[in-house]
């Protein structure tokens, strides 16, 4: 076992001494962190959503900031402000909480637009423009953000910019009932001390290890056809299981972009390094995809309608397009 997988099952069984099950969470914040990319975690109430991604925070060994997100916050609340000091007759900037290398944006979409217009710079140029003075954030600098599902009271939709900038969407599921019985049981117990596996440099060079990790031609080629099939208008004959078989042709208004294309190889390549392999399978492009899209396809009205999920689309996506 070389260095790098020692370091992330490491990882991985840190944070499982606080987080129940949840594997699929824990892997999808692991290769947000590989892959250098923001995540998108949702989930209803109660799900460990945010203990899963503060416990991440403290493995990892790096600063954390919490931002609990309501319609009350303001754009200077999340990246600071300008003060003026009389004694000194100037400005003073006053930096906010996104100057932390892991930013918790707890239950994102209960902010208006204007808050969530203030990420944007950040999550994409890894700065933040404050009056007239441009700062640079921490590197590493990752969003992970918990979001409620939209039909729930109090929340605001997401700008489509900004949720493309999020490498992965994570879908939290209920626990099993074993998993649950286990909660329970620990219920009132005492809190383990975690330990710091990794610092800012040990991250940087796990993320430069992540980028060498090596794609075929046909395996690039298979995820670029992947993305692009979102966007023909007969979606490569893709259908939807589990309702008749019936044609996605009329599915989608607006299909995934080219950043998904690099987003889902990066998001493969850290899949690839998770498993133990410096080469990446069909296969792990095929695992990821349904991250990596499901936020990045905007359904037609119809789909709307008829209550076709977007991972519906996706899975009838993934069996259209012939795998390499």
């Amino acid at each position: 076992m070389s260095d790098i997988d020692r370091t992330l099952d490491e990882i991985g069984e840190e944070i499982s001494r606080v987080v129940v099950g949840q594997r699929p969470l824990i892997d999808g914040l692991l290769i947000g962190i590989l892959a250098g990319g923001h995540v998108l975690v949702e989930g209803v109430p109660g799900l460990a959503k945010t203990t899963a991604v503060r416990t991440l925070a403290q493995v990892l060994g790096l600063g954390f900031q919490r931002i609990q997100f309501t319609p009350d916050l303001l754009p200077g609340d999340l990246v600071g402000t300008p003060i003026y000091l009389p004694g000194e007759s100037r400005f003073e900037v006053r930096r906010g909480p996104i100057f932390a290398p892991v930013l918790l944006a707890d239950e994102i979409n209960r902010a208006p637009a204007k808050v969530q217009s203030a990420l944007l710079e950040a999550m994409e140029e890894r700065q933040v423009t404050i009056g007239e003075e441009t700062l640079p954030l921490p590197d590493p600098f990752l969003v992970m953000a918990t979001q409620n599902p939209l039909e729930l009271e109090g929340t605001y939709p997401l700008p489509e910019a900004q949720v493309d900038r999020f490498l992965l969407k994570l879908v939290v599921p209920y626990p099993s009932a074993e998993e649950e019985r286990e909660i329970v049981m620990r219920d009132g117990g005492e809190a383990p001390d975690l330990r710091a596996m990794t610092d800012a440099e040990t991250l940087r060079k796990l993320r430069d290890r992540t980028r060498e990790v090596h794609v075929a031609d046909s395996v690039l080629d298979y995820a670029v056809r992947l993305v692009r099939t979102t966007r023909e208008p007969g979606l490569g004959g893709a259908r939807l299981h589990g309702r008749d078989e019936r044609p996605a042709a009329h599915a989608l208004a607006v299909g995934a972009s080219p950043r998904a294309s690099i987003f889902l190889i990066r998001a493969a390549r850290a899949r690839a390094l998770l498993d133990g392999r410096q080469h990446v399978t069909p296969h792990d492009v095929k695992r990821i995809a349904p991250d990596v899209l499901r936020h990045r396809l905007v359904l037609s009205y119809e789909a709307e309608a008829d209550g076709i999920a977007n991972d519906e689309v996706v899975e009838g996506l993934l069996a259209a397009v012939e795998t390499p």
